[in-house]
């Protein structure tokens, strides 16, 4: 039996948490009055978080957590303060339920387990539970400690009891491996695009004392990290910014106002379509190509929109569609605008580190410090290729020319940002990216995964479609559970059924290739038989 435990998430999951809530405490537990529907929807739905466990599509069992107050333990002891043997951050555990055919199984436990990890996750220190006097042994057994009188009634009997992370090491040996792997993450994975896993010697630099932004060294530092960043891109200039990709790209709308003229934006995924975002906040005028995600735009289409609207004066694109990989040729759109008279502006925070970047005839370009730099997140960069004109109605925050002139620093800066950044620019290797990615889109293949594109989408994102009847949503959590972290909780991935392995920040090949032969594990162990994916 194939057990996922998970957060709730889907509509039917909740369906079956209210039905499976009325079997216990309304059926089996007399707490609360029969009714026709035979569901019962607890008061605290809106507020509570449910760690279900699912045998297929069935949930098997149930706990609910919330951190609100008042807990309804507040209620049932009202000075529920002077029993507390602990200060801190609290979480109520409630409507803990486990189906009759799933009592001598591993459920139960699988559930505390991710009841655990979601407390570490959100810093509680302890757990305090209504337990049913029918279980009170098997509540001690986990580490769940007794205080305050019995409340309820006859019939449905509750012990208030209480639970620490030090119970818990004490208890269960399961448990006890569970809160070492929390406590030390080395054996954990990130396929994730951000935040990326980090290179020792950037975790050095960046550990390093801060230093003010107005220390003459680090403005020394900080202007051979612009060179080095314009000797990496052919870029005349490079801004850098405490802020993230979103600010880097307002930045660019925000000189993109200045321009006469009209514009064209190409979007056929998630972040073209965040451009079109950016422009109308701004005010600009443009028109677009919009096509459906992965749907390629053609040279042919953009050449069109140039040669019958002469009034375009600039085209502003991404050069990795993070949401898919799909990777424009920056170089062959350059000559479109070159040959008609219009500017390219380039959002290059999913590419810069991965790929070559030639922007000496990009007008602006936009990336960020974590991605494909490597390096934590938290630094926007801006490459221009011209001097920057001023334009006082643009907010200081948003104004390039005052980062121009003051050699990127108008205002506070983080010498720690800049110092991580610094080193892990160093460790960037395009070869060895290239090289990685392509053993790792012919493993996945190899297992029987669908992988979007081929060898001409960016070698940093590699995106899996799952087929129907695999959620991605459960896979995710599968390989979360395995210690790979993948990309897959963003909407838009949910919605299409899509998880991505990122290959961005310090990747190990023998520790990315084992990660990709326990994600084809995953398959095997918990789908019946293996899939053949048509390849899109």
């Amino acid at each position: 039996m194939n057990i996922i435990c998970k957060i709730a998430a889907e509509p039917d999951e909740f369906e079956q948490i209210h039905q499976l809530n009325y079997q216990t405490f309304v059926e089996e537990i007399p707490q609360h009055k029969q009714n026709e529907n035979q569901l019962l929807i607890d008061k605290f739905h809106e507020e509570n978080t449910y760690v279900i466990a699912k045998a297929g599509e069935e949930v098997a069992g149930m706990i609910a957590i919330r951190a609100k107050r008042p807990f309804s333990l507040d209620y049932k002891l009202p000075n529920l303060e002077d029993y507390l043997p602990v200060k801190g951050e609290c979480c109520e555990v409630r409507l803990l339920s486990v189906k009759k055919e799933y009592r001598s199984t591993r459920v139960f436990y699988q559930l505390c387990e991710k009841l655990v990890e979601l407390c570490l996750e959100k810093n509680y220190t302890m757990a305090l539970i209504s337990g049913t006097v029918r279980q009170l042994k098997l509540y001690k057994r986990i580490g769940f400690l007794p205080f305050g009188p019995l409340t309820g009634e006859e019939g449905a009997h509750f012990q208030p009891m209480y639970l620490t992370k030090e119970n818990f090491e004490r208890s269960t040996k399961v448990f006890k491996r569970l809160m070492a792997r929390s406590s030390e993450q080395s054996g954990q994975h990130s396929f994730l695009p951000g935040p990326v896993p980090i290179h020792d010697n950037v975790k050095n630099a960046f550990a390093k004392e801060a230093v003010s932004h107005r220390n003459h060294d680090f403005i020394e530092d900080l202007k051979e990290l612009r060179s080095h960043l314009c000797r990496m891109t052919g870029a005349a200039f490079a801004e850098v910014i405490v802020g993230t990709g979103t600010l880097s790209n307002d930045l660019v709308a925000a000189q993109l106002k200045n321009m006469e003229g009209n514009g064209l934006i190409l979007a056929n995924g998630e972040f073209g379509y965040r451009l079109i975002d950016h422009a109308r906040r701004y005010q600009l005028s443009f028109q677009t190509i919009e096509k459906e995600w992965n749907e390629p735009i053609l040279h042919e289409e953009i050449a069109y929109m140039l040669t019958e609207n002469p009034s375009i004066k600039w085209v502003w694109t991404v050069h990795c569609e993070t949401s898919t990989g799909y990777l424009f040729d920056i170089s062959e759109i350059q000559e479109l605008c070159a040959k008609y008279g219009a500017e390219l502006c380039v959002d290059a925070c999913s590419t810069a580190g991965i790929v070559p970047l030639n922007l000496k005839n990009i007008l602006l370009a936009s990336s960020v410090s974590g991605k494909g730099f490597g390096s934590y997140p938290g630094l926007a960069i801006v490459f221009h290729r011209d001097r920057i004109k001023g334009n006082s109605s643009v907010p200081r925050y948003l104004d390039l020319k005052m980062y121009e002139d003051n050699e990127s620093i108008p205002y506070t800066h983080s010498s720690n940002l800049v110092y991580a950044l610094k080193e892990s620019i160093k460790l960037i290797d395009y070869e060895k990216i290239n090289s990685l990615s392509l053993k790792v889109r012919e493993r996945l293949a190899d297992k029987g995964f669908s992988v979007l594109g081929g060898d001409d989408y960016s070698p940093g994102i590699l995106t899996v479609h799952l087929p129907e009847g695999v959620s991605s949503r459960e896979f995710g959590d599968l390989c979360k559970q395995n210690r790979t972290l993948l990309s897959y909780e963003s909407g838009y991935l949910l919605e299409r059924n899509w998880v991505q392995v990122a290959l961005m920040g310090a990747q190990k090949e023998e520790k990315v290739m084992a990660s990709i032969e326990m994600m084809a594990g995953i398959f095997e162990k918990h789908y019946e038989k293996r899939y053949d994916y048509e390849v899109i």
